[in-house]
């Protein structure tokens, strides 16, 4: 042990950061050394954000310690951190990003070399990404934003990484763009290199890491290698206990009447769970958002909406990061208790309180910020505004990003029991594990829907097939 902390890049000895009475962490003990790659897992607001946070130096502990090596600050020991809310500057272009964290390049011959280093990076990451060096950042897709931030990560930027922490990677890649990244992590490490890998797709941590480390309420309650831990021994190690909601989920419902067609062919019926899949990219964000757009008033909202948006890109489309907590939940039906215009407190604060409870949002009081919250509970959030909304059509952009696999099942259960009572769902997600909860899904393929598969014929190479091979729409 003490050889392997010799040789650690990052070393902490009983960390804990304290925000007032909150102990985000409390008393953790870790080192990454050279070929480690450490699968960090744990609940939404069980700390990873703030452990992450004291190894690349953007937070100092509270008590404790944290050494690097040598000695020295978190940038010099090569310690580089790609985060789950995407940090790019959506008017910069891709080479001009990655230029912000680059201190080498200067002069007015810079973008030469930034377009060659960034071009190379995404190369090696993602062969055949189709990205464009100069492309402005507001014109990509939330897939090519996280390839790219990715690729600065793992960027010579005139010293080599040694230690890159990957939150939440892939949750806005697909499976293929994503295996491409396992397997570059893994000749990373394999090179020297270290790797803290945060994701809660358990699959993708049994995949790359050599560690597995497990951390509940700012501890670390788990830490072994990661060919020590089941599947179902990680979920225990979390804490999570599978709802009997959950289990309830697949029972049949009687479907209603259709209550979306569109032009495309994508239609549901009331009480629907309709997915929405394919390769990331080809066209279901622009479908939905089409199909949010025509059952929304363009300039005044009525009192019962008719449809409702859950998003995935949290930033740029869900929160409202001036706000509490509890303002951006109640957003959704504030008009439904106002009087002359008037808001209803009392009501306000009830709704908030009722899902703060149901959805299980961690925090003390809904009056705080929803940035004080990590990245899953506000999406825990942006479910709460929706559901509490009495729109009977719930619209889903790959809602799942950044959320615990403990939350993920109790948000599927919701879905379903919502469904039962009449509700439709539009839900577009990259991953099998949520496709597979749906009663019908359309494939997408080039911005048109190539596949509709139902009942058995909802398996992932089926879907697979029909994200890269046109087929007659059933």
């Amino acid at each position: 042990m003490s050889e392997q902390a010799s040789a650690a890049i990052v070393t902490l000895t009983q960390a804990a950061k304290h925000f007032g009475p909150v102990r985000a962490l409390d008393g953790v003990s870790l080192s990454v050394a050279p070929g480690d790659c450490i699968g960090l897992v744990g609940h939404n607001g069980a700390g990873k954000s703030t452990l992450v946070n004291l190894v690349n130096g953007s937070l100092a502990p509270s008590s404790g310690e944290i050494r690097f090596a040598t000695g020295s600050t978190a940038h010099a020991a090569g310690v580089r951190s790609v985060f789950q809310e995407l940090s790019l500057c959506p008017n910069l272009t891709v080479a001009e990003n990655l230029r912000i964290s680059h201190r080498a390049l200067k002069g007015p011959g810079w973008r030469r070399p930034a377009r060659a280093e960034i071009r190379q990076s995404l190369d090696a990451i993602f062969p055949g990404h189709g990205i464009d060096p100069d492309a402005e950042v507001d014109t990509l897709s939330i897939a090519q934003r996280q390839m790219v931030e990715i690729a600065i990560g793992f960027a010579p930027r005139g010293t080599a990484a040694r230690l890159v922490i990957l939150d939440e990677p892939t949750s806005s890649l697909d499976a293929g763009i994503a295996d491409q990244l396992l397997e570059h992590v893994r000749q990373f490490c394999a090179a020297g290199g270290a790797v803290v890998f945060i994701s809660h797709m358990l699959g993708e941590i049994f995949d790359v890491a050599t560690r597995i480390v497990v951390l509940k309420d700012g501890k670390i309650v788990a830490e072994r290698p990661a060919g020590g831990f089941t599947r179902q021994g990680l979920v225990d190690a979390m804490g999570h206990v599978a709802t009997e909601a959950a289990e309830a989920a697949r029972t049949a419902r009687e479907l209603g009447a259709e209550v979306v067609r569109t032009e495309q062919g994508l239609s549901a019926r009331a009480g629907e769970v309709v997915g929405l899949s394919g390769l990331a990219g080809h066209g279901q964000a622009a479908a939905l958002a089409r199909l949010y757009l025509s059952h929304s008033s363009s300039w005044r909202a009525g009192k019962t909406p008719r449809a409702v948006f859950v998003a995935g890109d949290r930033p740029r489309d869900g929160i409202l990061p001036l706000w509490s907590i509890l303002r951006n939940i109640s957003v959704s039906v504030l008009r439904q208790g106002a009087r002359w215009g008037l808001v209803d407190r009392a009501a306000e604060a009830e709704t908030a309180a009722t899902w703060k409870k149901r959805i299980g949002i961690r925090t003390e009081n809904v009056e705080n910020p929803v940035l004080s919250l990590s990245g899953g509970n506000q999406q825990k959030v942006l479910f709460a505004r929706a559901l509490a909304s009495p729109a009977r059509i719930v619209i889903m952009d790959d809602p799942m990003r950044g959320v615990d696999v403990g939350t993920k099942q109790d948000v599927y259960a919701m879905i379903q029991a919502e469904a039962a009572r009449g509700r439709t769902f539009l839900w577009y997600s990259t991953e099998t594990e949520e496709i597979i909860q749906c009663d019908r899904v359309f494939v997408f393929r080039d911005g048109a829907i190539s596949a509709e598969l139902t009942g058995a014929d909802i398996t992932e190479e089926k879907i697979l097939q029909a994200s890269f091979e046109m087929q007659e729409v059933s």
